[in-house]
């Protein structure tokens, strides 16, 4: 725990310091945004979604010395970081300057981390009132775990690393932020309330991708009918069937998947002869080819 209360309230955060961490911050999620490998994992979340910018924002708030120096140094933090991941990416991308187009959403946000640090500083009080302030961003984190958790049930290892951020920094908060014991105990209870719900609602509700991966007559070179059966190899993967397509006026091969991964779609001819596709699944896209 010292370790946790130095971070929470024991560094000395010049404007110096801030500065670097800004550039840090923006520098590496500019890089998570164009590296390849790190595409659909854990590792370029921090791109699009809030959780670990939660956590800087709350880390600032907390070492700073009044609600106006909490203020600002939220604010020139997201000013400086949230441009610089575009900038890194602008040689790289083929959108070049026009990149920045993306940046308005997130400048958007940056003006409003001006009163969400303002306000935010009154956690510091140690009063009921700092957990009001505080539930609004645990529900965020709550519907952000939900996400990466069903984005892992569907497509496991993706987005783990992330369901797992979301979960300790959701207990985490309330224990950290607040000194008096009931405050700590309402505030993980507000958190186990709200992992529980997103668990469920994870569960219950799975993704689904529904897609076309098949055409008679179509890229893939597919011939076939409503005479022919079509499965997948896995067929924990989801369900295949063949249907008509009045809008093209053809047959079709609709598909809906539950798990992403690699797996073979297979038709079977009436004879029994069967031609076997080789199926890359995404979280919404996919890859099918004729097997050699």
């Amino acid at each position: 725990m010292p370790v946790i209360k130095k971070l929470f309230g024991g560094i000395d955060l010049t404007w110096k310091r801030l500065l670097a961490f800004a550039v840090l911050a923006g520098v590496y999620t500019g890089i998570m945004a164009m590296l390849p490998s790190a595409k659909d994992t854990s590792f370029a979340d921090i791109t699009i979604s809030f959780e670990v910018w939660i956590l800087f924002g709350i880390l600032i708030i907390m070492n700073s010395s009044s609600p106006k120096d909490s203020a600002l140094k939220c604010f020139v933090f997201f000013l400086v970081s949230q441009p610089l991941v575009y900038l890194i990416q602008v040689p790289f991308s083929e959108l070049g300057w026009g990149l920045f187009g993306f940046y308005r959403y997130w400048f958007i946000w940056t003006l409003l981390t001006v009163p969400m640090g303002f306000f935010g500083y009154y956690m510091k009080q140690n009063k009921w009132w700092g957990l009001l302030i505080l539930t609004p961003i645990l529900l965020l984190l709550g519907v952000h775990y939900s996400q990466f958790l069903a984005k892992t049930l569907y497509f496991p290892p993706h987005h783990l690393l992330s369901a797992i951020f979301c979960f300790i920094t959701l207990l985490l908060y309330p224990i950290a932020i607040f000194d008096d014991k009931k405050i700590k105990t309402a505030g993980a209870v507000i958190s186990i309330v709200i992992i529980t719900a997103a668990s469920i609602l994870s569960f219950v509700n799975r993704n689904t991708y529904r897609t076309t991966p098949l055409v008679n007559g179509g890229s893939a070179g597919a011939v076939f009918d409503d005479s022919y059966k079509v499965y997948l190899e896995d067929e924990s993967f989801g369900r295949v069937s063949i249907d008509y397509q009045s809008a093209l006026e053809d047959y079709i091969v609709n598909a809906e998947f539950t798990r992403g991964g690699q797996t073979n779609l297979i038709l079977e001819a009436p004879d029994g002869s069967k031609t076997v596709y080789e199926l890359n699944i995404g979280y919404d896209t996919f890859d099918i080819k004729a097997a050699d």
